[in-house]
């Protein structure tokens, strides 16, 4: 039960985190929103989450884990079923902050009570099945989102957590037990607000910085400027407080150091694709979103299946094998995505979906095993806070990095393209056909140039992405593996 209860708890926030974007062209006819506005129902979400994340860890240490996640699942329940009421924009993102801030707990505390309430031995099959729910949540929201939009309402992109959030909520309350209040650690409220100035404008500035032209714009400028004096004086506070919101001890932990680099490059260059790659179809290749969205779920498919071998295989072989085929798993489908064309098969498209769904399990499992395996359990509600927020964070860097590098090498490439065509260059216009200064055979000669140079740039994202992948193997050999092997083998439903 508790084992279905923390995947609920995971569902609810990873699917809910994209479930809405399909729906944001129909909520805004609703809503009567611009598009500029409407974006705020996305970046509410976004920062709030970002802010509260690591408020679960210090909440979960404090209050219990049983009861901070029964509350925050209630809480983002009832803030879903105000979204889906919601009449006006104002509503609607207020309604988001209040998901925002009770579903940040979701993800990092059902990790931690795994933890928790298995022995040791278990570790790697309970992270397989809670990564499962933090992979395939993400991938399945846009798919879902979209047939709940067009066959019902984009308020069902909402009305769909109140079934995950009851059974959540009973599972959790049958599946964990009540724990006393930890009154040994006071709350840091210096620590606790500059930290959520940093990181609430840093996440303004990673949301709105393509929109505005980054650096060209004063407010992306004073958001950067900001948010790392905030971040700066959060540290220094950190190293000379006595009770620091964060755990400076944390990071002195190998395991964990390592654990948060490589959690950092996991949203950096792994969750970055599910954003470019539908673009990169649909855009480019012709395909409409519902095939988009079939040859994104091969990629769920081989995730269920890699994680599900991951959870076997930690505790029997070194999980740093693991890690480091997940890393090579990921680098080499993100070189393959960089090698596609206009013309690629879909053949090619699927081969890729599946390197690409091994890779982050191998990583993730073993990795959540070994991270956690060297801190003592009070440390772990506030480490799995940690991690949570670091891969939002890389997540958050990689999208609006991409998002940028798109944007510009696209420019260039056209302006390049655009060099060898010219109304006195005879030979090449004959080559494509179409007469020079007829109108309809210059915006096909320019549409063709354009797509060719969106294609350029999506292939330097994906291996620009790659090379942030594969810089990161070396450090996987520096991860202490836990002591000593499983040998029990533990059925799905003896987790139950």
């Amino acid at each position: 039960m508790l084992s279905l209860a923390t995947v609920l708890c995971t569902l609810l926030f990873t699917v809910d985190s994209t479930i809405v974007n399909v729906a944001l062209p129909h909520m805004r006819g609703s809503l009567q929103a611009t598009q500029d506005q409407i974006a705020w129902v996305l970046t509410s979400y976004i920062v709030v989450g970002a802010i509260a994340t690591p408020l679960a860890g210090w909440l979960g240490s404090r209050f219990g884990l049983r009861r901070v996640l029964a509350i925050s699942v209630v809480g983002f329940t009832l803030g879903s079923v105000a979204c889906g009421f919601a009449t006006g924009l104002g509503e609607m993102v207020a309604f988001r902050m209040v998901q925002g801030l009770f579903g940040a707990a979701l993800v990092p505390l059902a990790q931690v009570a795994l933890l928790q309430e298995y022995p040791p031995e278990q570790h790697g099959r309970v992270m397989a099945l809670w990564t499962m729910g933090m992979l395939v949540g993400p991938i399945i929201g846009p798919t879902l989102g979209g047939y709940l939009t067009d066959t019902l309402s984009w308020r069902w992109a909402f009305f769909i957590n109140v079934p995950i959030g009851l059974l959540a909520y009973f599972g959790l309350l049958e599946g964990l037990a009540a724990e006393h209040d930890d009154h040994s650690r006071p709350f840091d409220w210096t620590g606790f607000i500059l930290l959520s100035l940093a990181l609430g404008l840093f996440q303004l500035m990673m949301d709105r910085g393509q929109t505005l032209d980054w650096f060209e714009s004063t407010e992306v400028v004073a958001e950067g400027f900001f948010a790392a004096v905030l971040g700066f004086m959060f540290v220094v506070h950190s190293m000379t407080t006595r009770h620091a919101f964060v755990d400076p001890t944390l990071f002195r932990d190998r395991n964990f150091l390592i654990a948060v680099t490589l959690m950092f490059v996991i949203g950096l260059s792994m969750l970055s694709p599910s954003v470019l790659l539908p673009s990169f179809l649909q855009s480019l290749q012709g395909y409409t979103p519902t095939q988009a969205g079939t040859l994104q779920a091969v990629r769920g498919v081989s995730a269920i299946v890699a994680v599900m071998i991951a959870g076997r295989l930690v505790g029997r072989i070194d999980p740093r094998i693991l890690v480091g085929a997940g890393v090579l798993f990921s680098a080499i489908s993100l070189l393959m995505l960089g090698g596609f064309s206009l013309d690629t098969p879909r053949a090619q498209v699927i081969i890729a979906g599946i390197a690409q769904g091994c890779g982050a399990p191998l990583i993730v499992v073993p990795l959540s095993v070994m991270a956690y395996s060297t801190l003592s359990p009070a440390q772990r509600a506030e480490a799995g806070a940690i991690l949570t927020l670091i891969r939002n964070t890389g997540s958050t860097v990689g999208i609006s990095t991409v998002v940028a590098i798109l944007a510009r090498s696209t420019q260039i490439n056209m302006s390049y393209l655009g060099e060898h065509f010219s109304a006195y260059d005879v030979q090449r216009w004959q080559a494509t056909g179409v007469v020079p200064g007829a109108n309809p055979g210059t915006a096909h000669l320019m549409g063709e140039i354009e797509r060719q140079a969106a294609a350029m740039a999506y292939a330097n994202d994906f291996h620009i992405l790659a090379l942030a992948t594969i810089t990161v193997l070396p450090l996987v050999w520096f991860l202490r593996p836990p002591k000593g092997k499983v040998t029990r083998r533990l059925d799905v439903a003896e987790m139950g």
